[in-house]
């Protein structure tokens, strides 16, 4: 069997608003899980509570995500900086 080798290079990745896109996400997640708490008891009868901890878990991993993303987008604006002063 031959190795599978691609037939052109993959393209950049796509760079946007990646902090503003995770928060965003991650408002969302605990917006649903805030509107489903009045509803607990209808969700807990209908054996679906994890809909309601499937939203609580998306906004505690959006925070972890918010931390990600932060961190990644000050490590590039560090790297383009030291890289401008060095061809400087």
């Amino acid at each position: 069997m031959a190795k599978w080798t691609p037939k052109h290079e993959a393209p950049e990745p796509l760079e946007g608003p990646v902090v503003g896109t995770i928060t965003g996400g991650t408002i969302l997640w605990f917006v649903l899980f805030v509107v489903q708490l009045p509803f607990y008891g209808w969700f807990e009868d209908r054996d679906l509570l994890w809909w309601v901890w499937t939203c609580a878990a998306g906004g505690g991993l959006g925070l972890i995500g918010i931390w990600y993303v932060r961190k990644r987008d000050a490590a590039i604006k560090r790297a383009k900086a030291t890289e401008a002063a060095n061809s400087a």
